[in-house]
């Protein structure tokens, strides 16, 4: 059975550069090419929490998550962004494990709860998180584009 480690990344090296690299366009969202000045300032954010998993036995970087716990006036929230598993890897419960992992550390800083958005059409993801215990929010999402 493949030893998956889920570590906070506190320190950029190049193979957490190649890792994004290979990673954020697997999410199939437009998003800018990830330089090593905006995981600087992901990494420097008191908010976000950045998490890997680890393949032990090759030391590749394969998953990641984003967590993000904040402060409004009405209590501590926090959400989940950026889930991602190498094409690869994936159904091996390695993103239950970084979801987990997540839901601890937004526990330990004093969050109620954790939301998280997922496309519809992301079958398998959404799956995923019902596994975990996420309940579907019937809600209105706006969002306002810049």
């Amino acid at each position: 059975m493949m030893q998956i480690s889920i570590e906070i990344v506190t320190i950029i090296e190049n193979q957490l550069l190649e890792a994004f690299a290979r990673l954020i366009p697997q999410l199939k969202i437009s998003s800018p090419q990830l330089t090593q000045e905006i995981l600087v300032s992901l990494l420097a954010s008191d908010a976000s929490t950045l998490l890997t998993a680890r393949d032990e036995a090759t030391g590749q970087i394969v998953g990641m998550l984003t967590l993000i716990v904040y402060r409004v006036p009405t209590g501590v929230r926090a959400r989940i962004e950026d889930v991602v598993v190498d094409e690869s890897m994936r159904g091996r419960g390695i993103a239950i494990q970084l979801v987990e992992r997540a839901l601890e550390i937004a526990r330990e800083k004093g969050a109620d709860g954790v939301a998280l958005t997922s496309n519809p059409k992301r079958e398998a993801a959404n799956r995923l998180y019902q596994k975990v215990g996420f309940k579907k929010w019937e809600t209105n999402v706006y969002f306002y584009k810049f």
